[in-house]
């Protein structure tokens, strides 16, 4: 079966065709994208034009489904069919969302129009943390507030996800692996009697970033919150901020609501920090080169990594393996040593050799007597949702 998966941002429009075989095969057939993007339908037109000019699909009979990596619906979570529902879901937050859902509500309705009778399915950013703990998802505001939808909903599910199961397979637990797996059709299906618990911490670090703690393969809590606009410092969106900075902010320098959005969305994170740029290699460059303001970025990122991972450490009781994936996880051994950085004590230490030769691939990283297991794991978000909407497809 062919599944596509469809990324669509603010202005860019990215797929990967998967065809899935027997006994769990599967093959990336293609992969492209598109920036600038002004018109989703052409895009989608010049996709699906790639493919049948790459003879993978020549006509939507050879097309199973398609996949959406959805980010925030109002009271609507979970991996499900991608219909009016979720469209209006999206359209339910897109004031928290901005940059995601008016994009995807758009891109869907265009394949719905372009590829009728082809399955269309939403694997919510949010799915993996419906069996948060409720203390862990609550905000401290007035009742009517939560009502609205105010509270923490976690994103970057689909990477996290990843890496419990592939986590799970690497520590030898089979079992948990295959929990995971079943998530979201099943729900946490319950383990054996007696079996040991597995206590891991997920380091999804890239341009948006996110740390998740996660017992026996499910998350117990995330650093980001209401909106991906929180938890670390992202690229150029603030992270975590006193709320009482909003009011401050707009009395004591005249800006309105509107510029006071734009400004923690558009020019903040490790740009306003540093002055240099959005990208960590502008600013790691910059730092190198003696930049007192792009180097404190840095420490301020590394510092926010370390009070999150700190967090789940102790609410999971201790952690026997600490992951790294995503962009910056995946190719800056010298912020993973800096995160890791005077953690003997705790039982976490890393393979400094090991850990500085390691780059865009899998591997551990942590000493040969280090009790926490320190791995990186590359990012395969566009997978588990092509695997999700094959299991969702297959259900019905």
């Amino acid at each position: 079966m062919n599944i596509l998966v469809a990324n669509l941002g603010s202005t860019s429009f990215k797929f990967r065709l998967f065809r899935f075989g027997g006994a769990g095969a599967v093959t990336l057939l293609a992969k492209g994208g598109y920036e600038r993007v002004t018109d989703y339908g052409q895009a989608i037109d010049d996709c699906l034009a790639e493919l049948r000019a790459g003879g993978h699909v020549q006509s939507s009979a050879d097309l199973h489904g398609v996949g959406f990596k959805t980010v925030l619906g109002r009271n609507l979570t979970g991996c499900v069919r991608a219909d009016a529902r979720v469209i209006a879901a999206l359209d339910g937050f897109k004031e928290i969302a901005p940059a995601h859902n008016p994009p995807y509500a758009l891109g869907i309705q265009r394949f719905q129009e372009k590829l009728p009778g082809v399955p269309l399915v939403a694997l919510f950013e949010t799915a993996f943390y419906q069996w948060v703990p409720e203390a862990a998802t609550r905000y401290a505001v007035p009742q009517a507030w939560h009502e609205a939808g105010v509270r923490r909903y976690g994103f970057h599910g689909a990477s996290h996800k990843f890496v419990a199961e592939r986590s799970a397979e690497l520590l030898g637990r089979a079992d948990i692996a295959e929990r995971v797996r079943q998530l979201y059709q099943n729900g946490p299906v319950p383990l054996a009697a007696g079996a040991r618990p597995l206590r891991v911490i997920s380091c999804h670090l890239g341009g948006s970033s996110s740390i998740t703690g996660m017992r026996d393969g499910i998350a117990i809590g995330t650093s980001m919150g209401l909106s991906p606009q929180s938890g670390l410092p992202q690229n150029n969106r603030v992270g975590d901020l006193d709320s009482a900075a909003v009011p401050f902010v707009m009395k004591t320098l005249g800006l309105s609501l509107a510029e006071v959005e734009r400004q923690m969305t558009k020019e903040s994170g490790l740009l306003g920090l540093s002055g240099v740029g959005n990208d960590l290699r502008d600013v790691r460059a910059a730092a190198q080169q003696g930049n007192a303001r792009a180097q404190l970025a840095l420490d301020v990122f590394v510092q926010s990594a370390r009070h999150w991972i700190g967090a789940f450490l102790l609410e999971l009781g201790g952690c026997d393996a600490l992951v790294f994936t995503a962009g910056i996880g995946e190719n800056n051994p010298d912020l993973r040593a800096a995160i890791c950085a005077n953690l003997g004590d705790l039982g976490l230490q890393l393979d400094a050799a090991k850990n500085s030769a390691l780059r865009g691939a899998e591997g551990e990283i942590s000493a040969a007597g280090s009790r926490t297991r320190v791995f990186v794991i590359p990012a395969n978000e566009e997978l588990v949702v092509a695997r999700e909407t094959l299991r969702c497809i297959s259900a019905r």
